[in-house]
């Protein structure tokens, strides 16, 4: 085949090339004449970022401006990010300086957040807030040999009243990327936010509106440069209804009886406590034992704290608690004889008990199987002397009268077994138990058990049919496993309609707040308030009222009625004027108020709970648990207590009752007593 000349081939060639120059310019001409606004638009928004100016968050104080949050500028150490050898070897200087002061933090973990940001590289990541001032002198002198590294002071949370209703406010932490994810542009992988509390349950309020800064990047998405600012917008104000005087003592008190109980009892390490408004659901105090300190978890929580928030394993250890839940609202507890007042409405609600004129003789224990004991032989109780010697034969009877349903639709009326509405994160709803509900659960256990045990009767005859000498064997071993199979099949029978049915036992139990009641302290002293307040069902609440501080505008959040229950006004009557009589001589909180004048005279209801817990009963270990309002003629505030292996509740949680009430009518000073000695002691060191 004859070969082209060069000088051909050289045509052709460049023929082509002006070809593809043609196409080219045209098409380069159709963008510029037809598409060019479109693509300059596109061009922009590549090159341009918006990096967020971190709003101040909004601030909480207690009822009477006490600040219990607020904000603090702080140094933050960012990192922009570099390529290849020049990161790793910035990381590496960085670890060497952060080491004296943040030891934990290792190199891996810088890379982790590097990386948890990769699609938004144009974004420094936060290595450390807070960091102490010595730390960002060193880092700006070495400025020049980290490239990429940065100290920006911005606001961060600081809690000045340390410890103080921990549980109550919550506490911040960073975004994680499920919660990053649903936020749409509202967030940042760098961004804290609630966790827990107040700061959860009101995130959107408080978190203000951030500014920005749009920053130009290159096409690696690098920052290149900074272009326009736009302010921040600082959060809502949160005023609660919290009272920082009672607050403090209620913490000091539970503390001290917690150390106090220790003495005897060891395993008294937990104890909740709520004191409320009855004519309004506002908490004035809620404490839970372990405290929390929330500026724990604004960066990464300590491994010495770790365990006192989180213990390890997967079974309860009374001895190490842990201090993560807010036991008030979290954690369920068997009321004991604290539920003996609904015990006590039911009874006189049915008609079949005189508050007066029937007296129930009280032999030491109830004379029903299973003869539950008494606490001692009252001989004749009627109401009141049954309510202030805190009678089980008495209440036993009562609910045998009243009858099941009637118990528990009393027991539900006033909000028991069911979540209060509060607002505040995690709250659990407690147990009203039911026949519907035993026969639900144990029908479950039954089975389980039965299941498993039909399992081990089939797996021993396959081995002994298996290991038969000859044809005969065989078949009498087929036959006694027939036999064996029909028994188990009959007492399966036997057990499910006993265990899955309500018996008389189930009601005489529920009567004295045992068997499988479980509430939580908010519940209960919710359910005293409702006694106190004459059958109102409040809803009760934390927040008094939202302030914008932009505009000045405040909403008040006004009390909220649930419901107003069906005991009538007389057997409302009846039940305070009982209560009352456990505090007056006699009563098995007699001991607790006789300082108190006759004006402010006490009604109160106490417990000594079984734990529900594997061998405490054999070991004689019982919570301890109080319910009580004041004044008992004209109701101002209800209370409700828990000490966890504080044995009898005027004994333990009473006494934390006793000085909230001190401190609330201006009988003793707690509060400056407890201040006074914080500052000795802030002096003496």
């Amino acid at each position: 085949m004859k070969t082209l000349p060069l000088q051909n081939r050289l045509k052709i060639y460049i023929y082509i090339i002006c070809a593809l120059l043609v196409v080219l310019g045209s098409r380069l001409a159709i963008v510029q004449i037809f598409h060019s606004a479109e693509y300059q638009t596109k061009a922009s928004e590549n090159r341009i970022r918006l990096l967020p100016v971190l709003a101040s968050r909004g601030e909480i104080y207690d009822r009477n401006g006490e600040t219990l949050a607020a904000n603090e500028l702080v140094y933050t150490l960012s990192l922009s990010y570099l390529e290849g050898n020049d990161q790793e070897k910035i990381v590496g200087q960085l670890i060497t300086l952060l080491s004296p002061y943040y030891p934990e933090i290792t190199a891996s973990q810088i890379k982790e957040k590097i990386k948890l940001q990769q699609y938004r590289l144009y974004e420094p990541v936060v290595i450390m807030r807070d960091i102490p001032w010595e730390l960002a002198v060193k880092i700006e002198e070495t400025r020049q040999e980290l490239p990429g590294v940065s100290v920006n002071i911005e606001p961060l949370r600081v809690y000045p009243q340390e410890t103080l209703a921990g549980h109550v406010l919550g506490y911040i932490h960073s975004i994680n990327e499920e919660e990053l994810a649903a936020s749409g542009d509202k967030y940042s992988i760098n961004s804290l936010i609630g966790k827990s509390g107040v700061e959860k349950v009101y995130e959107s309020q408080l978190k203000g509106k951030d500014g920005a800064r749009r920053v130009e990047v290159d096409s690696q998405g690098r920052p290149m440069g900074e272009l326009v600012t736009m302010s921040s917008v600082p959060g809502k104000n949160l005023t609660l209804t919290l009272d920082l005087k009672l607050q403090k003592v209620m913490e000091a008190s539970m503390e001290s009886n917690l150390q106090r109980i220790q003495q005897a009892h060891p395993k008294a390490k937990v104890g909740s406590a709520v004191v409320l408004d009855v004519k309004t659901g506002e908490i004035l105090a809620m404490t839970s034992n372990p405290v929390m300190r929330p500026d724990d978890f604004k960066g990464k929580l300590a491994s010495s704290m770790v365990s006192y928030y989180f213990p390890s394993g997967d079974k309860y250890n009374p001895m190490e608690p842990g201090a993560a839940i807010n036991r008030a609202i979290q954690a369920q507890y068997p009321p004991g004889s604290t539920f003996k007042p609904i015990t006590g409405m039911a009874a006189l609600e049915s008609g079949n008990l005189n508050p007066f004129d029937d007296y129930i003789n009280c032999q030491g224990r109830y004379w029903i199987a299973p003869y539950i004991s008494c606490t001692g032989v009252h001989g004749n109780e009627n109401y009141f002397s049954g309510m202030a010697d805190s009678c089980n034969t008495y209440f036993q009877e009562a609910g045998r009268r009243a009858g099941k349903d009637n118990i528990i639709k009393t027991a539900q009326d006033f909000g028991l077994g069911q979540k209060s509405g509060i607002d505040l994160s995690g709250e659990t709803s407690g147990l009203v138990p039911t026949p519907a509900w035993k026969k639900e659960i144990n029908a479950i256990l039954i089975n389980r058990k039965y299941d498993n045990l039909r399992k081990q009767l089939q797996e021993k005859y396959e081995r002994l049919i298996a290991a038969a000498k000859d044809e005969t064997e065989d078949e009498a071993l087929r036959k006694d496993q027939k036999n064996e199979s029909a028994k188990l099949e009959a007492q399966y029978q036997i057990d499910y309609n006993f265990d899955t049915k309500w018996q008389a036992f189930d009601t005489f139990n529920m009567s004295i707040g045992q068997g499988s009641n479980q509430y939580t302290v908010l519940q209960l002293a919710n359910y005293t308030a409702t006694i106190a307040n004459g059958g109102y069902l409040m809803e009760p609440h934390v927040v008094k009222k939202i302030t914008d501080p932009n505009n000045g505008r405040v909403t008040e959040i006004e009390p909220k009625v649930i419901r107003k229950t069906s005991v009538s006004a007389n057997t409302l009557a009846l039940t305070r004027q009982a209560m009352k009589a456990v505090t007056a001589e006699g009563g098995t909180a007699s001991f607790l108020f006789t300082n108190f004048p006759e004006n402010i005279s006490i009604a109160s209801k106490t417990g000594t709970a079984q734990t529900g817990r594997v061998g405490d009963v054999s070991l004689g270990e019982f919570h301890g648990v109080f319910i009580a309002f004041a004044p008992a003629d004209d109701p101002q505030i209800a209370f409700a207590g828990v000490i966890e292996y504080g044995q009898h509740g005027s004994e333990s949680a009473g006494y934390v009752a006793k000085d909230l009430f001190e401190q609330y009518f201006g009988l003793v000073d707690h509060y400056a007593a407890i201040t006074a000695a914080e500052e000795k002691a802030s002096s003496d060191l």
